[in-house]
C-alpha cells in the first residue's frame, strides 16, 4: 500500500508539473492573432518557461539535498497556482511571457526533486518507476495542450490558464495527502556541500554525456511540437485551436512504452535502446513531411514514443550513476534538458524561417542523431 501511495504521488507530481510547461503550444496560432505578433515572438511563451527551468534547476538540486524532498515538491506545487492564474490576466504578450517565466522557476522543485525521490525510495525499481514518471509526464503534456486548446476554443485563451490553475491546485492537494515523506533521504551537510557535489558531477564524463542526451531530447521535442502547429493551422489542413490541442493525443500513444522500458533495457542495454529509438525517431520525422494529416499523426506518434524512451533511459541513468547528491545531479540534468528545450524553440525557428517545415525536420533530425552518438560512446551499461 505504501508503495502504491508513493507511485501515485510520483505520477501526480509529474502530471502537475508538465501540465503547465507546454500549455501555450496549442495556442500559438491564436496568440499570433490575439497580439498581432509573429510565430517567433509568440514562441517566447514556450522558451521563457524552459529557460527559467534551466536557470533554477541546479540550485534546486543543491537546496533539496540539504532540506529534503516532499516539503520542496509540495510547496512548489502550491506556489505554481499563482503565476498560472496571473498568466490568464496578462494584458500584453510581454506580460504573458513574464508569468510563463515565473512558472518555469517553480517547476524544477517539482520534477527534479521527484526524480531524486525515485532514485532513493525505489533503488531496486529505478528504471520501472522512472518509466511511470515519464509516462505520467506525458499525460501531463497531453492534458496541457488538450485542455488549453478546448478551453481557448470555447472561452478564450485566458480561460486556459484559469482552468490549468485549478488542475494544479488539485495536484498539489493530492501530493500533500498521498506522497509519503521520504525515508531514505541522506541530508547534505549544507547547501554549500551540495554545490561541491554539483561540481563533481560536472567532472563525470558519463553524466556530462547524459546531460547532452537530455539537451537533445527536449530540443527535438520542443522544436517539433512548437512548429508543427503552424503547419497544421495553415492550408491545406486549417485546423482550429481545439483541433490543434486534440492532435496531442499522440502523447497517449507515446507514453505506453516507457513503463515497459525495463525489460528492453535488460535485453539490449540503455545505450542500445537509445540508439535504436533515435533511428526510429528520425524515420518518424521524415514521415511528417508527407502532406497528409494521418501520416503526420503517425510520424508524431513515432517521435513521441521514441522521445519518451530516450528520456526514460537518460533520467534513470542519472539516478543510478550519481552515487551521492542525486538532487544535484538531477538538477544539472534538468538544466541541460531545458536549455535544450529553449534552444529548440529558437533554433528550429530559424529552420522554419529559412526552409519551412523541411528546414525544421532537418535540424531536429541532426540533433536526434547526436543523442544516439552521445549515449552510444559515453554510457556504460552495468553488467
Amino acid at each position: 500500500m505504501l508503495a502504491d501511495k508513493r507511485a501515485l504521488g510520483v505520477a501526480v507530481a509529474a502530471i502537475g508539473a508538465f501540465i503547465e510547461l507546454y500549455a501555450t503550444q496549442a495556442l500559438l496560432p491564436l496568440l499570433v492573432r490575439e497580439f498581432a505578433a509573429t510565430p517567433a515572438e509568440v514562441s517566447r511563451t514556450v522558451s521563457a518557461s524552459t529557460f527559467a527551468v534551466a536557470i533554477i534547476a541546479p540550485f534546486t538540486g543543491a537546496f533539496a539535498d540539504a532540506i529534503g524532498r516532499k516539503r520542496v515538491i509540495v510547496t512548489a506545487m502550491f506556489l505554481l497556482v499563482v503565476p498560472t492564474a496571473l498568466a490568464g490576466l496578462a494584458p500584453t504578450l510581454d506580460a504573458l511571457v513574464f508569468w510563463r517565466f515565473v512558472q518555469g522557476l517553480l517547476l524544477p522543485p517539482i520534477f527534479a526533486v521527484t526524480v531524486a525521490y525515485i532514485g532513493e525510495e525505489f533503488p531496486a525499481e529505478a528504471t520501472a518507476m522512472t518509466g511511470l514518471y515519464v509516462a505520467a509526464s506525458g499525460v501531463g503534456g497531453f492534458l496541457s495542450r488538450f485542455l488549453s486548446g478546448i478551453l481557448a476554443e470555447h472561452y478564450g485563451w485566458r480561460a486556459s490558464f484559469f482552468g490549468l490553475a485549478l488542475v494544479t491546485l488539485a495536484c498539489a492537494i493530492t501530493i500533500a495527502v498521498f506522497l509519503p515523506k521520504e525515508r531514505r533521504f541522506l541530508k547534505s551537510a549544507s547547501i554549500v556541500a551540495g554545490f561541491r557535489f554539483m561540481a563533481a558531477h560536472l567532472r563525470n564524463p558519463r553524466l556530462l554525456a547524459t546531460f547532452a542526451v537530455g539537451f537533445g531530447v527536449l530540443f527535438a521535442f520542443v522544436g517539433l511540437f512548437t512548429y508543427i502547429n503552424f503547419v497544421l493551422a495553415a492550408p491545406p489542413f486549417l485546423l482550429s485551436t481545439q483541433a490543434l490541442g486534440t492532435i496531442f493525443v499522440v502523447y497517449l500513444v507515446g507514453i505506453v512504452l516507457p513503463p515497459f522500458s525495463a525489460p528492453l533495457v535488460e535485453r539490449i542495454g540503455r545505450r542500445g535502446l537509445v540508439a535504436a529509438a533515435s533511428g526510429v525517431w528520425i524515420v518518424g520525422l521524415c514521415i511528417t513531411l508527407i502532406p497528409n494529416l494521418a501520416m503526420i499523426l503517425l510520424g508524431l506518434a513515432l517521435c513521441v514514443s521514441c522521445g519518451f524512451l530516450c528520456q526514460s533511459c537518460a533520467t534513470s541513468y542519472v539516478a543510478v550513476t550519481a552515487r551521492q547528491a542525486r538532487s544535484s545531479a538531477v538538477g544539472l540534468y534538468v538544466a541541460f534538458y531545458y536549455v535544450g528545450g529553449g534552444a529548440g524553440a529558437v533554433v528550429v525557428g530559424y529552420g522554419w524561417s529559412a526552409g519551412g517545415w523541411p528546414g525544421c525536420v532537418a535540424i531536429v533530425s541532426l540533433v536526434v542523431a547526436l543523442v544516439a552518438v552521445f549515449a552510444w560512446f559515453f554510457w556504460r551499461d552495468p553488467a
